[in-house]
């Protein structure tokens, strides 16, 4: 039986293989969250709910049905957590790293999935790639969480304060959109009690440009060492654009929110920050 699997799988195309593989994890992500467990109460989500949540957090398109700290319990949020983590990095760099750390040979076919899977150039490469996509997420997403330790331990106790700040750090740099304020600032709140908190929301923002950047980019402004110069083309333009982006669209909330009830109240400052993330 096993042996039929391995040999369709090898058979598929490597699009099929991924398409496949996130279908798994959003059907295990959903029997995960259907368990009573998952949630607050002890009463089983349905599925719809189940399957749409781990759909959003997979997809990391932050959408929910339910407020993400009042409804799932702990372990529904590590749930939570987990799929957005392989949603964000793609789950084949997970299996390559797996592989890799059983000392198993990784055959051409998953090179080539792992290819399509992060839209690379080419296959050469492809493993050391990997190591950089995994190792370096985990450091930024590291020094994300340590900073916003610092500001949510001594407000809402250790504990918390380090389940906080590592679920916001993954959450931002993946460019997923969830987060865990329904017990500090309401129920849907979002991060909208921070506005104005440029050490909060500065951290944020940081990494979701930093992830939204991408791994190739990245790996050139090491390469290049920051110098715009001689960085390829690719990277020139995602700097320019994303930079362009940002600011004007910061500048056009700023002006045309002057004489909304959002900046009302707000000094100089707040609607700067609010404007800017």
């Amino acid at each position: 039986m096993v042996n039929q699997i391995i040999g369709r799988l090898r058979r598929m195309s490597p699009m099929k293989i991924i398409f496949l593989g996130y279908c798994v994890i959003v059907l295990m992500g959903t029997l995960l969250l259907s368990l009573p467990a998952a949630t607050r109460t002890g009463q089983p989500s349905s599925f719809s709910d189940a399957f749409f949540t781990a759909t959003s957090a997979t997809c990391v398109t932050g959408l929910v049905r339910f407020d993400t700290y009042l409804h799932w319990s702990p372990f529904g949020q590590g749930v939570i957590l987990s799929l957005i983590q392989i949603g964000g990095m793609g789950f084949m760099t997970y299996a390559i790293a797996l592989i890799a750390l059983m000392r198993r040979k990784i055959g051409l076919g998953t090179r080539v999935v792992m290819q399509n899977s992060i839209a690379a150039p080419h296959v050469g490469g492809i493993v050391r790639m990997t190591r950089f996509i995994l190792l370096g997420s985990l450091l930024v997403e590291g020094i994300g969480a340590l900073l916003l330790g610092f500001y949510f331990c001594p407000r809402i106790g250790l504990w918390q304060g380090i389940w906080f700040a590592v679920f916001h750090s993954v959450s931002a740099f993946c460019n997923a959109g969830f987060d865990l304020m329904g017990d500090v600032t309401g129920p849907y709140s979002s991060l909208t009690g921070f506005v104005g908190n440029w050490y909060v929301t500065g951290i944020i923002m940081a990494l979701i440009v930093i992830g939204g950047l991408g791994f190739f980019v990245w790996k050139d402004l090491l390469d290049t060492r920051f110098r715009f110069s001689r960085m390829r083309l690719h990277t020139k333009m995602v700097l320019s654009v994303t930079l362009l982006l940002i600011l004007i669209g910061a500048l056009g909330i700023f002006l045309m929110e002057q004489e909304s009830e959002a900046f009302a109240g707000k000094t100089l400052s707040e609607q700067a920050a609010g404007a800017l993330f």
